[in-house]
């Protein structure tokens, strides 16, 4: 048998041209998966901390299953250093949350700054802010997520009690249950969690320490995978290249506040949640009695490679269309 290599070659080139014209025909006629928002958020923080939470800002604003209504700002905790004027960190907070969404070229979006104070409840620009949105009319869900103190939240529940029941809550904080213990966004404001933790009224999620240091990204991502996308991500890559001096940067940057995304915006599907009584809280963030007839959803982990992989996509998405 008389094999013809050049009728051979010839087919195959031909074969080739065919896919690399069907894979022309193929782009130009994609069809994305419709997706809608299907919930408004109100993402709480405290912008002016640590940069994890301007990661979870810009995947809250660039997920097309939400509509970002609201962005309200708290304060630091006074008692530990920091780069910022101590009794501006709520408003310098704001400030660089509106400036993360003016540099992804969204349009803006209302961002209010709480108390300078926390541990106070009083009617501050954010808690007025918080109550208008939850008791508007809208077709879409509420979710209020927060990664930081619960001071807005809580001095929004002393203004109007009834939002409790026109919102779902996600919150990054408090220790492992049962035991408790010290933890920041827990023992920042004391006075807020145990209002927030303890309001029959309230459906709320908490992720606890343990599960919201699950998610890690690693140093070399970070540079490798985030950095090159976009102007936009070597704007955020570059919020984490001056830690404070006290901080010793391991393999891995903490991205403690991106549950909130996950679970409020993304899909819970992945993640595992146990219901559990609530506790009072003692002074030293250890959790004592239950609260009777009070129950939450504690999240015991997060699906971090969903977390990752469609913060980064979505980076390269908003990136393709600027």
């Amino acid at each position: 048998m008389t094999i013809d290599r050049r009728g051979i070659l010839a087919a195959t080139m031909g074969a080739g041209a065919m896919l690399a014209l069907r894979g022309t025909a193929s782009a130009a006629d994609f069809k994305p998966i419709p997706q809608r928002p299907s919930v408004r958020v109100i993402a709480d923080n405290d912008y002016a901390g640590d940069p994890d939470s301007l990661v979870a800002l810009a995947h809250q604003v660039l997920s097309p299953k939400a509509r970002t209504v609201l962005v309200t700002g708290t304060a630091l905790d006074r008692r530990f250093p920091s780069q910022v004027p101590a009794d501006q960190t709520a408003r310098i907070g704001a400030g660089v949350a509106t400036e993360l969404v003016a540099r992804l070229g969204l349009p803006a979006i209302p961002t209010v700054a709480g108390s300078e104070t926390l541990g106070d409840l009083g009617p501050s620009p954010a808690a007025r802010a918080i109550v208008a949105e939850a008791m508007r009319e809208d077709k879409l869900p509420l979710v209020f997520t927060c990664g930081g103190p619960l001071t807005n939240l809580a001095a929004a529940l002393e203004l109007e009690p009834r939002i409790a029941g026109r919102l779902k809550v996600f919150w990054i904080g408090g220790g492992d249950y049962s035991s408790g213990g010290w933890e920041y966004n827990l023992m920042a404001d004391l006075p807020a969690a145990r209002r927030v933790l303890g309001d029959p009224a309230l459906e709320l999620t908490q992720v606890p320490q343990s599960t919201y240091r699950q998610m890690q990204m690693s140093i070399a991502d970070m540079q490798v995978r985030l950095r090159p996308i976009s102007p936009f991500t070597q704007w955020l890559y570059d919020r984490f290249t001056s830690p404070p001096d006290f901080v010793d940067v391991g393999g891995a940057w903490p991205m403690g506040d991106t549950p909130t995304v996950v679970l409020g915006t993304l899909s819970p599907e992945s993640s595992t949640f146990e219901t559990v009584s609530a506790h009072e809280i003692k002074d030293d963030g250890s959790y004592g009695a239950v609260i009777p007839g009070r129950r939450l959803r504690v999240c015991t982990r997060i699906d971090a490679r969903l977390a990752f992989d469609d913060f980064l996509a979505l980076l390269m998405l908003h990136a393709r269309k600027s």
